[in-house]
């Protein structure tokens, strides 16, 4: 009887692990950045590259691995308007879309 305990004790000691760790690879699994800021150098590249597609402005905010590139850099200009700038891996322009109410509606798919 001792060790039927035993064995259902660890039994349900290595289920309630096992279903632990699935949640934890679930809950990390997704690439998509969910958010994820941009950070060390590369935060530098990415907005001198945001900056220099937008001719200026101030950035608001970055995401890594962003659903439309592997950055996305937001730069908001004088005027108001907010520009979401799209880079590749090697920070180069995939797209740029003026965002919200002041936007002139410009897009460039340059790829340079």
């Amino acid at each position: 009887m001792g060790n039927r305990k035993k064995l259902v004790i660890i039994g349900g000691t290595v289920l309630a692990l096992a279903a632990g760790g699935t949640g934890v690879a679930l809950g990390t699994g997704s690439d998509d950045g969910s958010g994820q800021p941009i950070t060390g150098s590369a935060l530098q590249k990415a907005e001198a590259a945001a900056l220099a597609e937008t001719g200026g402005g101030q950035v608001t905010a970055t995401e890594f691995r962003d659903e439309e590139g592997y950055y996305e850099v937001e730069v908001g200009r004088e005027d108001g308007s907010q520009v979401d700038v799209h880079l590749n891996r090697d920070f180069k322009v995939i797209d740029s879309s003026a965002d919200g109410s002041g936007s002139d509606g410009n897009e460039t798919g340059d790829s340079n």
